[in-house]
């Protein structure tokens, strides 16, 4: 199982998520090939609901603890309430290039 799929895997059991996006984005950075080094999580989860962006950030964290404590070198959070992810229309910010040193 793919670094990818386990955090699919563990979000969707802890959170029953609306919508769910694992995105690997470890070929954007100075990284060897096949890398799972970074990645950006965009979660809807009604449990988020009245929970302040820290919090939420906790939450996903807490859960993820085992790939953090591993490989995972960046994790890019995107942590809505169903109200937030309509209004904002499903969308979120991209993410920025590396400033990690120069890609090969």
């Amino acid at each position: 199982m793919t670094q990818q799929q386990r955090i699919t895997e563990k979000l969707e059991r802890q959170f029953n998520p609306v919508h769910l996006e694992v995105v690997n984005e470890s070929h954007m950075h100075n990284v060897p090939p096949g890398s799972e080094s970074h990645f950006k999580v965009t979660i809807v989860s009604e449990a988020f609901a009245g929970q302040k962006l820290v919090a939420r950030h906790r939450l996903v964290n807490q859960a993820l603890a085992e790939e953090l404590a591993g490989g995972i070198h960046a994790l890019a959070l995107h942590t809505l309430d169903p109200d937030q992810w309509f209004e904002r229309a499903g969308k979120v910010a991209a993410s920025p290039p590396c400033l990690g040193g120069g890609k090969s």
